[in-house]
């Protein structure tokens, strides 16, 4: 699974032209998720470290069994506890995936990136909703300068307090864009951002 990046967002965001349209997405704290699905059905899914989780992440209410695409499908996600903080979302969430009793019923799995797809990440996530899946509260902006209002609204509880949250993710809409960057060797080749307390 791709990494997400959070050293320095200020060089990141000054490596783009100041009109690079971006999402702003919750920075969800719970296990990140790697589910592939083969002809429509559930296959497997996995951990960023790679343990098959699959009989786990199956008991999950919002992850469908099927869906409507009939060749393979990669999306990732993040699953989180509900109605936790930050922290406690996460060490929930683990000892879940770890255990080989417990249902996940207060566990809920957030998707926001095709692995294998070509679509912006605006049509994605319309994309994923089509598909059943519960996708992050987003916003969307084509201005670099406003990326501190959205920190700040975060900060001050104004945006994404629904989920368990330690920061805010920002990423180039454009998959083109995308795409380009990740086959770049410039020390600036991230095209999503985390940023953090």
């Amino acid at each position: 699974m791709p990494k997400l990046a959070k050293e320095n967002y200020k060089e990141f965001l000054e490596s783009l032209l100041t009109k690079t349209r971006l999402s702003i997405q919750p920075k969800i704290d719970g296990c990140a998720i790697a589910i592939r699905y083969l002809d429509g059905k559930f296959n497997k899914a996995i951990t960023k470290k790679g343990f098959n989780v699959s009989s786990k992440i199956k008991q999950i209410k919002n992850v469908p069994d099927c869906i409507p695409i009939k060749r393979d499908f990669q999306i990732r996600g993040e699953l989180y506890a509900t109605n936790k903080v930050a922290g406690i979302s996460q060490r929930i969430t683990r000892k879940y995936l770890n255990d080989k009793k417990g249902i996940g019923e207060s566990l809920r799995f957030c998707c926001f990136q095709i692995l294998n797809g070509r679509l912006n990440q605006y049509e994605t996530l319309n994309y994923l909703k089509k598909c059943g899946f519960s996708t992050p509260d987003s916003y969307f902006t084509n201005h670099t300068s406003e990326i501190q209002i959205y920190k700040k609204n975060w900060l001050d509880k104004k945006i994404f307090e629904k989920y368990p949250t330690n920061g805010i993710v920002i990423k180039i809409n454009s998959r083109k864009l995308q795409l380009l960057r990740e086959k770049s060797l410039s020390p600036n080749n991230e095209w999503q951002y985390a940023i953090e307390k």
